[in-house]
Formats: C-alpha cells, sequence, structure tokens
C-alpha cells in the first residue's frame, strides 16, 4: 500500500495520504504518454510560418534577356525558384495544427503521469495552500518551507484571487487547478506540488480506465 506525507505550508507532516491501488499501480504507458504529449505540443503551434511563391514575390514581370542568341540559360523571371530572391518551392504555409485524441486516452495518460511522478517522489503534497495577502514574498516562503526550489508545477482545488496574483510574478512556477492539470503539465515539470483535495479530485478522474 503506498502512503504519501500530506504536510502544511510550513512543512510538517499532518498525517498520510492513502494512495488508490486502482489508479496508482505503478504502470507508466510511455508510448501513450508520447502520443499526448505530442497532441498538446501540436496544438501550441500557432501556425503563422509563411513562405512566398514566385508568384507572390515581388518584381520579375519583365523577361531578362531575349530566348536566344545570347548563349545564356533561357529564363523567364528573375523571381524564378532557382535565383537569389527568388520565390520558394514548397514552402511552409499558414495552417492549423490543432488537432485531439479521445478523452479517455488522455484520461490514462494522467494517470501514467501521476504515477511516473509518484514513483519518482516528485509529488509533494499539502493540506491547503493559502495566502493571506497577494504578494510574491508570501508564496514564495511557502514553497520555501515545502522544499520546492526550481521550476515547480502548483495544483489547488481553486484558484483564488489571492493565489493567482501572489504566483505571477514566478516565472518558474505554473499555478493551476485540478480541473485545468494534463499529463504534459505533470511531466513538464521536476516537481508537483498539489492539494490534498486537488489529488483526490484527480485520482477519482483516473478511476476505472483500462
Amino acid at each position: 500500500m503506498t502512503t504519501l506525507p500530506v504536510l502544511n505550508q510550513k512543512g510538517q507532516k499532518l498525517s498520510e495520504l492513502t494512495l488508490d491501488e486502482k489508479v496508482f499501480d505503478g504502470e507508466i504507458n510511455k508510448p501513450l504518454l508520447h502520443q499526448v504529449v505530442r497532441m498538446y505540443q501540436a496544438n501550441l503551434r500557432q501556425g503563422t510560418h509563411a513562405t512566398k511563391t514566385r508568384g507572390e514575390v515581388s518584381g520579375g514581370g519583365k523577361k531578362p534577356w531575349r530566348q536566344k542568341g545570347t548563349g545564356r540559360a533561357r529564363v523567364g523571371s528573375i523571381r524564378s525558384p532557382l535565383w537569389r530572391h527568388g520565390g520558394t518551392i514548397f514552402g511552409p504555409h499558414p495552417r492549423e495544427y490543432r488537432y485531439t485524441l479521445p478523452k479517455q486516452m488522455k484520461q490514462l495518460a494522467l494517470r501514467s503521469g501521476l504515477n511516473a511522478k509518484v514513483k519518482d517522489g516528485e509529488v509533494v503534497v499539502v493540506d491547503k495552500l493559502q495566502v493571506a495577502t497577494p504578494k510574491t514574498k508570501e508564496f514564495a516562503s511557502a514553497l520555501n518551507a515545502l522544499k520546492v526550489e526550481g521550476k515547480a508545477l502548483v495544483v489547488v482545488d481553486k484558484v483564488s484571487e489571492a493565489l493567482r496574483r501572489s504566483s505571477r510574478n514566478m516565472p518558474r512556477i505554473s499555478l493551476k487547478s485540478q480541473q485545468e492539470v494534463n499529463a504534459y503539465d505533470l511531466l513538464r515539470y521536476p516537481k508537483i506540488v498539489i492539494e490534498e483535495a486537488a489529488f483526490t479530485a484527480l485520482s477519482k478522474t483516473c478511476e476505472g480506465l483500462s
């Protein structure tokens, strides 16, 4: 039976959280994680890259020289793709990269991500994360007490305005509610700080999957 310590904001142990064996079975589906991560990365692409074909490059309306008698290769336009400053052959054009996978696949990937983080000891469970005033210093001191250094994903049951404002000046910290978390988020960050209620909600999301 796997358990995780539940800490308070001062880093003191309050209790232990028993993990559901149906969810936290230690199984990590790497091919599925790869598929899901590729999907989320593709959905982040803007697809605004563009090149110009020979018909879109300015200039080139006049034939540079006559067809025959010069001893030079025949050319119809100085904007030929063979010429400098000419058009681009088969270059990229604006397109939509977004696609989606079945909901159950994304949930299974989330379960694999949770298993991987728990297995590697990269999950810190907190009973409740809150700040009295929306100040970065107060939020940072709570993370220091939890021995969280560097990049980290902070998952709460519900993002309050005070927490949002306290964390927005910390570029290496990502604050999300448990409804927003996906497998890509879990794998991006070496440390996961999560409220007990949020952890329980994520575990229930992954229940009954096979």
